[in-house]
């Protein structure tokens, strides 16, 4: 079976790999040939510490890992993985474009530890560096310009026949181990990559004040992309069910693609809006905290997000019908933890595999009263 299975996933990913100079990178990028999302630009940022080092790496001809593109149906590369490295050398050369096609100003550099004279250190003078006037910017010589040019990186191309899934796939592992992002940040760029305007709808509900408000979301939270990873959890909680044989990271990976794929934006701001309406209606910041005899208590974890929250949107048209839907949702959310089969899921040290097999149905099932 396992070697069945392998066979058929190799069978699926169609790779090529060459050797190229940054300067036929470069060419290729201004002829379009090789695109990288200017989302995924605006979701990766590196430190001028860091785009100097990877200059500094360049001019010392120290090798560059790999980057990794998928071929598309029209024959360009989509950049998958190798964001940062590309994004900063196009960058210092006054070549990468924003979204409208228009160019970015190009970087100016730092002093690295084995290359002070770095410091101030430009491509080329420019007029476009409005905060270094051009007396102070130190051009690097036309020598280094062609070492730089002539360097060589590994590129790994995920063929055509491999389908979207495999390239979202491979786009997550090869950044899950990184420092450059969490886990949702990677969702983020994976439902980019799927459909632009799901992520974005979602991502206009997820910063709303009442959704920010109900989960109790912080502004250092939300720089770490936990609201999106609140909304995420809860639209897959509630629309794709769990059979508990993936790790939950995957399942909401997986859950999360398959919706972006479908693609039903109404829907999902539906249950967002709507949900997060009638949560804050009913008590506001305190919604999705453990009510404790007379009082809210606690943090806001992940057993109310899938059991109140999910649980109220898989009957929201029932609840909807109800004579007076806030006070039904207020009596259910504080009657909630005091359920046996509650008080069992919140033990500690239970698996979140076998939490959601019980948060979800569970929920689903209270709020159907």
């Amino acid at each position: 079976m396992l070697t069945e299975e392998i066979e058929a996933a190799q069978r699926s990913v169609k790779t090529d790999a060459y050797q190229m100079s940054i300067g036929e990178i470069v060419t290729m990028y201004d002829d379009k040939e090789v695109v990288i999302d200017p989302d995924f630009q605006r979701m990766f940022r590196w430190e001028i510490g860091q785009k100097s080092k990877l200059i500094e790496s360049l001019l010392l001809g120290i090798p560059l890992p790999s980057i990794f593109v998928f071929e598309k149906n029209d024959g360009t590369w989509e950049l998958i993985d190798g964001l940062q490295r590309i994004s900063t050398i196009l960058e210092f050369m006054g070549k990468l474009r924003e979204e409208d096609g228009s160019l970015r100003p190009p970087s100016i550099l730092e002093a690295t530890k084995y290359l002070p004279s770095l410091h101030n250190g430009v491509w080329e003078k420019s007029d476009r560096l409005e905060h270094v006037p051009l007396d102070e910017q130190n051009p690097i010589d036309k020598s280094h310009q062609i070492a730089i040019r002539r360097a060589r990186l590994g590129v790994e191309i995920l063929k055509r026949p491999s389908d979207d899934q495999t390239k979202f796939d491979l786009f997550q592992r090869l950044n899950a181990g990184g420092t450059q992002a969490n886990a949702q940040e990677l969702r983020n760029c994976i439902m980019l990559m799927v459909n632009k305007d799901f992520f974005a709808s979602v991502k206009d509900v997820a910063e709303t004040e009442q959704f920010r408000k109900v989960t109790n979301v912080t502004d250092e939270q939300a720089a770490k992309q936990r609201h999106m990873e609140l909304a995420v959890r809860f639209l897959v909680h509630t629309n794709v069910p769990y059979n508990g044989t993936l790790d939950v990271e995957e399942y909401i990976d997986e859950g999360i693609v398959q919706l972006a794929m479908v693609g039903d934006r109404a829907s999902a701001v539906k249950q967002l809006t709507e949900t997060f309406d009638l949560l804050d209606k009913a008590a506001g910041a305190d919604a999705l905290r453990r009510w404790d005899t007379d009082h809210f208590t606690g943090k806001i974890g992940l057993v109310g997000l899938e059991g109140i929250a999910a649980g109220i949107a898989k009957n929201l048209d029932h609840i909807s019908a109800k004579q007076n839907p806030v006070d039904f949702v207020r009596d259910q959310l504080k009657s909630f933890w005091h359920q046996d089969d509650v008080k069992g899921i919140t033990a500690p040290g239970m698996r979140g595999t076998t939490r959601i097999q019980r948060t979800v149905p569970f929920g689903e099932k209270w709020f159907a009263a």
